[in-house]
C-alpha cells in the first residue's frame, strides 16, 4: 500500500490526507512520538482548565489521551481531511462530551480572534513546510498569523516537531520578532530507537504584546535532561544547539548497532555554563574476544594526565583499551574549569549519559565497571591564568603525576591538549635538625603539594635529545666545562636553557621570545632567571637571526629551535613555517660556527609538508640526522654543515655517554631516567 506523498508539496493537500486516512483505515498515525513521551512537557504547559485548539489532528490519540486523563477537557481538533474528520467524530462519540472535531483549514479559521489559550500541533509545520519556496514560505506566514490571531496574550503555540533547520529557524524568526518568547524542548525519548532515530522537539512560543521599538529576544533551550532552560543569545545559535543534539542522537543510533572503525569524540557540556565538563573517546577493540563481562567500560583520566600519550593520543587510547580486555572502552578528560566531587561524584553524574553509548550486545542490567589510575581523580590545582595578545589564554597549573609527583605545567588554551612547557616539583625538605615523626596510628594530614622547581629534570622527551645533541660538536668530547655559544629561540617555560646553563658552567646562553608574557611566566612561576651567562632577547626570531646574520656571522656553537606555531590550519604545529624555508635557514647557517650544531624541534603531521621540510635543510645543511621522540609526533633534527664530521650511531652514543658522566658531577642532582646515549643511538642520518 502506497502512503507517501508523490512530492513533498502533497503533504499540503487535502486530498492526499484524505486518501492517506481512507488507506490507513483506524490505526492511529502517531507523528513523532506518543503520549507518555509527550506528556512531562505538556504537563508544563495546559492547564485543565484551558481551552485546546488541536491544528491538523489527523487520526493521532493524542488529544483523546490529554482528555483521558484529565490533563485537559475543552479540546477542539481540526484537520483539512473530511474523511479523518468523519472517522475521529465516530471513534470519540459521546465519550468525550467536550471535545469536538471540526473540518477547517487552520490557514483560515472561523473562530474569533484570542479564543484559545493554548493551540497544539503535532508534526503539521513540518508537513507543510517541506521546502523554503516563496509560496510555501507565504502559507507558513499565514499559518503563524491564523495561530496569533486566535491565542489570547499569554497563550502557548505548542509545536511537536523533528527540528529540522529550516522549520526550527522559520518559527523562532516569526515568533521571537512579534515578541514572543520561544523555549525549545528536547522530548526524553522512550528508548525505542526503530520509528525515529532524530531526537522529538517541543516548541514552546508564548504570545506577549508586541512592545513598540526593538525589545530583547527571550530564546531558550531545555535539553531532556534538565528542567532548567538555558538561554542563548540568537536565533542562529538557538538551531546550532538543536542540531548539536540531533548529531548527537545520530551518533548514539549509530555506536548502538555496530562498531566504530575510528574513534568518536565528543564534549559534554556543563549545564549552567554551557563549557565543555567531559570530553568523551569512544574506543573499540573488535580483537578483543568477547565474554560476559568484558563489553563495555569507562575509563576517567586523571586531572592534568589527558595530555599523556596513553591518554591524549589516538593509538594510545588504542593500547589502553586493548589492554583493558574490553571492546568497547569510553575515555573521559575532565577540564580544567569544572570541579569536581570526587570518582563516586562522577560516576553518578555519567552513569545515566554513557549508557547512551554503549555497544551492540551489550546484556540488560549489566553492570559497567568505571576505572581510573590509582582509583581516584587525579589533582589539579590553576596557579595562574591570563591571556597575552600574542599567545592568547593561557594557564599555569599544577598536576599530580604517578606515586607523589607534581609537575607545574604551561598550557595555551588554544591547544588546550598540548603541554608547551613542564617542570618537576621538588618536595620540602624538613628543617635542619627535625626528626622524622613516629609512626603512629593516626591517620597523618594530606601533605601540601611542593612548589620548588626541580632545575635538574627535563620533563619532555624532546628537550633531553636537543640538549644530547650537543655531543654533536665537532673536536674532542664536549666537557661541561668548555666555552659554548648557544642560542635558543623559543622560551616558553625556560627549561632547556635553563638545563644548558646550569650543566654547562661555560656556556653562554641567549634566548630570543617573541612574547614579553611567557619571560614574566617562566620568572615567576617555572624558576627562570637571567645573569652574566643567560640574556633573554623580546623579539621576532626571525628578525633577531637576520640581524645577527648581516652583523656578527659564525659565532654560536649551538643553535636551538623550539617555536611553536600560532595557525592551527597548517599541518605543522613547530616551528612556524617562516623558520624552515631556504633563505632563513641560509642565515641560520650563517651564524653557526663551522663544527656547530643548528637543532630543530619539527613537529609536523602533513607528511608531504614534513618531506619538504626535510628536503629544504638537506640543501642547506649536508648533514642531516633525526631523533623521533617515542608515542609523540616530534621529530629532533640535528643538522650540521660539514659531510665529513658524520659519526654513526654507536659513536655518538659513546660520545653521549661520555658527556652524561662528565655532567653527573658529585652533589648535583640528575634525574637517573636521563641517558643521554638512549636518546643519540637511535638516531638516523638522513
Amino acid at each position: 500500500m502506497e502512503l507517501l506523498p508523490r512530492s513533498p508539496g502533497d503533504f499540503g493537500s487535502a486530498r492526499y490526507w484524505d486518501r492517506f486516512f481512507r488507506q490507513r483505515g483506524q490505526r492511529p498515525f502517531e507523528w513523532y512520538g506518543a503520549f507518555p513521551e509527550l506528556c512531562p512537557v505538556l504537563h508544563k504547559y495546559v492547564r485543565p482548565r484551558d481551552k485546546v485548539l488541536v491544528v491538523g489532528c489527523g487520526n493521532s490519540e493524542l488529544s483523546e489521551q490529554m482528555y483521558d486523563t484529565g490533563m485537559c477537557e475543552d479540546i477542539v481538533n481540526i484537520d483539512v481531511s473530511d474523511a479523518v474528520i468523519r472517522q475521529m467524530q465516530e471513534r470519540s462519540g459521546s465519550r468525550r462530551p467536550k471535545m469536538s472535531y471540526m473540518l477547517m483549514d487552520m490557514l483560515q479559521m472561523d473562530f474569533p480572534d484570542a479564543q484559545f489559550q493554548v493551540v497544539l500541533d503535532k508534526g503539521t509545520l513540518d508537513a507543510i513546510l517541506t521546502d523554503e519556496e516563496e509560496a510555501t514560505l507565504a502559507k507558513v506566514d499565514k499559518m503563524f498569523a491564523e495561530i496569533s490571531r486566535v491565542l489570547q496574550v499569554g497563550g502557548r503555540y505548542l509545536c511537536v516537531s523533528l527540528a529540522q533547520a529550516h522549520v526550527l529557524k522559520k518559527a523562532v524568526e516569526y515568533f521571537s520578532q512579534e515578541g514572543w518568547v520561544v523555549r525549545v524542548h528536547q522530548v526524553a525519548s522512550s528508548g525505542d530507537k526503530q520509528q525515529f532515530v532524530l531526537p522529538v522537539f517541543v516548541y514552546v512560543m508564548t504570545k506577549f504584546r508586541k512592545i513598540p521599538g526593538s525589545a530583547p529576544q527571550i530564546l531558550e533551550i531545555c535539553p531532556e535532561e534538565q528542567d532548567k532552560p538555558m538561554r542563548v543569545e540568537s536565533a542562529e545559535r538557538l538551531v546550532a544547539a538543536v542540531k548539536d543534539r540531533q548529531h548527537y542522537a545520530l551518533l548514539c543510533s549509530q555506536l548502538s548497532k555496530t562498531p566504530c572503525g575510528e574513534q568518536v569524540s565528543l564534549d559534554l557540556c556543563d549545564k549552567e555554563s554551557g563549557k565543555p565538563r567531559y570530553t568523551l573517546h569512544v574506543v573499540d577493540s573488535p580483537s578483543v574476544k568477547p565474554s560476559r563481562d568484558n563489553h563495555f567500560a569507562i575509563f576517567i583520566i586523571p586531572q592534568g594526565r589527558e595530555t599523556e600519550w596513553l591518554f591524549g593520543m589516538e593509538e594510545g587510547r588504542r593500547q589502553l583499551a586493548a589492554s583493558a580486555g574490553f571492546r568497547r572502552l569510553v575515555t573521559v578528560a575532565l577540564h580544567r574549569e569544572q570541579h569536581y566531587e570526587g570518582m563516586a561524584g562522577i560516576q553518578a553524574e555519567l552513569s545515566g549519559k554513557v549508557m547512551e553509548l554503549a555497544p551492540p550486545g551489550l546484556p540488560a542490567r549489566q553492570q559497567v565497571p568505571f576505572l581510573s589510575v590509582g582509583g581516584d581523580i587525579g589533582v589539579r590545582t590553576v596557579q595562574h591564568r591570563d591571556t597575552s595578545p600574542l599567545s592568547g589564554e593561557y594557564v599555569v597549573e599544577d598536576v599530580k603525576g604517578d606515586g607523589s609527583c607534581y609537575f607545574r605545567r604551561l598550557i595555551f588554551l588554544h591547544n588546550r591538549n598540548v603541554v608547551q612547557s613542564e617542570a618537576r616539583l621538588l618536595a620540602p625538605m624538613p628543617p635542619p635538625g627535625q626528626k622524622k615523626r613516629r609512626k603512629d596510628k593516626k591517620k597523618p594530614s594530606p601533605a601540601e603539594p611542593p612548589t620548588a622547581i626541580d632545575k635538574s629534570y627535563l620533563c619532555c622527551e624532546h628537550h633531553k635529545a636537543m640538549v644530547a645533541g650537543l655531543c654533536l660538536l665537532g673536536g674532542p668530547n664536549p666537557l661541561p666545562g668548555s666555552p659554548l655559544a648557544v642560542l635558543v629561540v623559543g622560551l616558553g617555560g625556560g627549561s632547556l636553557p635553563l638545563f644548558i646553563h646550569d650543566y654547562f658552567s661555560q656556556a653562554h646562553v641567549a634566548v630570543v621570545e617573541i612574547d614579553p608574557s611567557m619571560l614574566e611566566v617562566s620568572t615567576r612561576w617555572f624558576g627562570f632567571f637571567q645573569g652574566d651567562r643567560m640574556r633573554v632577547h623580546i623579539a621576532d626570531g626571525l628578525d633577531y637571526v637576520a640581524k645577527l646574520a648581516a652583523e656578527a656571522p659564525a659565532q654560536y656553537d649551538a643553535i636551538m629551535f623550539d617555536v611553536d606555531s600560532k595557525d592551527l590550519t597548517v599541518g605543522m604545529s613547530c616551528p612556524p613555517p617562516a623558520f624552515v624555508e631556504k633563505p632563513f635557514l641560509q642565515k641560520v647557517k650563517t651564524i653557526l660556527k663551522p663544527e656547530g650544531v643548528f637543532v630543530l624541534n619539527l613537529v609536523c603531521r602533513d607528511a608531504r609538508l614534513k618531506e619538504s621540510v626535510l628536503a629544504t635543510l638537506r640543501e642547506v645543511f649536508p648533514l642531516l640526522y633525526a631523533r623521533r621522540i617515542e608515542g609523540e609526533v616530534n621529530e629532533i633534527l640535528f643538522c650540521q654543515l660539514s659531510p665529513e664530521g658524520q659519526r654513526d650511531p654507536a659513536e655518538l652514543g659513546a660520545r653521549a655517554q661520555a658527556l652524561e658522566g662528565a655532567l653527573r658531577q658529585p652533589g648535583r642532582r640528575w634525574d637517573s631516567s636521563y641517558v643521554l646515549a638512549d636518546m643519540l643511538q637511535a638516531v638516523k642520518i638522513l
